[in-house]
C-alpha cells in the first residue's frame, strides 16, 4: 500500500532497539505469539526465548532505545522500509482507536536487529515478528521482508510488509478483547485455539487494509493512497506463504495438521479476506465451527 507523500510521520511512535540491551523489568510466563514460534515445525532455533524474568522480579539494567525521527512524511514510508513501519504504526492506531474508542490501548512497537530482551523473554531474529502480552509491544526485525521473499518465496511489495505488522496488531487487539485470557495454550491442530487467534489476526490484518486508506494524520491528510488489486494480492501471497502446510511441506516434505499453530495457507488467506469483506466484526475465529475454520 502506497502512502500520500505529505502525510505526517512525526508523531510515530516506533523505537529501535539496540542488540545487547538488558530487560528493565516486567513480568509473566514466556508467551510470544508471532509468525513463527514453534521451532519444530519451522527449523529454526527458538532456544533464545529464555524467559529473561526470574521470580517475577525485575532486573538488569535499560535498554538502549532511540526514535525514529528521520521519519517525517509519507514519502519517507514510500522510500524506507523503517518509516514505513513507523507510518503502518500511525494508521493502524487511528483505524483501531477508531473502532474500539476508549477501550483501545495503543501497543509499543520496537524494531530490533538479530535480538531482543522483551518482557516475554530474549527472542532472536529467528522467531520472526511477533507480539509480546507481557508489555503489549510489538517485535519486528525487518530483515524479515527479505526473508519473505528469499527463504519463503513470497513476492513482497509494500502491503505485504504492512501485512505482517497487522498481523502482529492483531493480536494486541485480541488480547485487549480477553481473548488470550479464554484461550488454550496448549492444544494444537486446525480447529485449536492457537490457529484460531492467528488466523484471527490475518481477519483483523483484513480488516485493517480496507479501512487504511481512511485513516488519516491530525491534520485529515489520509496517510495511505487506495489498495489496487496487484497490492491485495501481494498481500494474500503473504499470508499463503507462511501456511502451516506450505512451510511443513517445504521443511519436513510432509504435513501434519495435528501440529499447526497458525492454520493452512487457504484459511490464512480466506480469513484475510473475510476480514477485508466484512470488518472486524466478521473475525470471531472462535465462535465458528471447526468445519468452518
Amino acid at each position: 500500500m502506497t502512502f500520500n507523500d505529505d502525510a505526517n510521520l512525526r508523531g510515530n511512535r516506533v523505537r529501535k532497539r539496540g542488540r545487547n540491551a538488558a530487560i528493565a523489568g516486567g513480568g509473566g510466563g514466556l508467551l510470544v505469539v508471532g509468525l513463527f514460534i514453534v521451532s519444530q515445525l519451522l527449523g529454526v532455533d527458538l532456544t533464545g526465548l529464555a524467559p529473561a524474568i526470574q521470580g517475577g522480579a525485575g532486573g538488569g539494567g535499560t535498554q538502549q532505545e532511540q526514535s525514529l525521527e528521520q521519519c517525517q512524511t509519507g514519502e519517507d514510508a514510500n522510500q524506507y522500509v523503517e518509516c514505513r513501519v513507523a507510518g503502518t504504526q500511525l494508521s493502524l492506531d487511528d483505524f483501531w482507536a477508531e473502532q474500539l474508542g476508549q477501550d483501545y490501548v495503543e501497543p509499543g512497537i520496537v524494531i530490533f536487529e538479530g535480538a531482543v530482551a522483551t518482557a516475554c523473554g530474549n527472542a532472536t531474529s529467528a522467531v520472526g515478528p511477533f507480539y509480546c502480552p507481557g508489555d503489549q509491544t510489538v517485535y519486528i526485525d525487518t530483515s524479515f521482508y527479505d526473508d519473505l521473499r528469499t527463504r519463503f518465496g513470497a513476492s513482497g511489495g509494500p502491503l505485504a510488509q504492512e501485512y505482517v505488522i497487522a498481523h502482529e496488531w492483531g493480536h494486541h487487539i485480541s488480547n485487549l478483547t480477553g481473548v488470550f485470557d479464554r484461550m488454550n495454550r496448549q492444544d494444537t491442530g486446525p480447529t485449536s485455539d492457537a490457529v484460531r487467534s492467528e488466523l484471527q489476526a490475518d481477519c483483523f490484518a483484513g480488516a485493517w487494509a480496507q479501512g487504511a486508506s481512511s485513516t488519516e494524520d491530525e491534520s485529515g491528510t489520509p496517510f495511505l493512497e487506495p489498495l489496487t488489486q496487484q497490492q491485495i494480492a501481494d498481500a494474500l501471497d503473504a499470508a499463503n506463504v507462511i501456511g502451516d502446510d506450505r512451510i511443513q511441506e517445504s521443511t519436513q516434505g510432509q504435513v501434519n495438521p495435528e501440529t499447526w499453530t497458525h492454520g493452512s495457507s487457504e484459511q490464512r488467506q480466506r480469513w484475510f479476506e473475510t476480514g477485508y469483506e466484512g470488518g472486524p466484526g466478521a473475525c470471531d475465529t472462535f465462535a465458528v465451527d471447526g468445519s468452518q475454520l
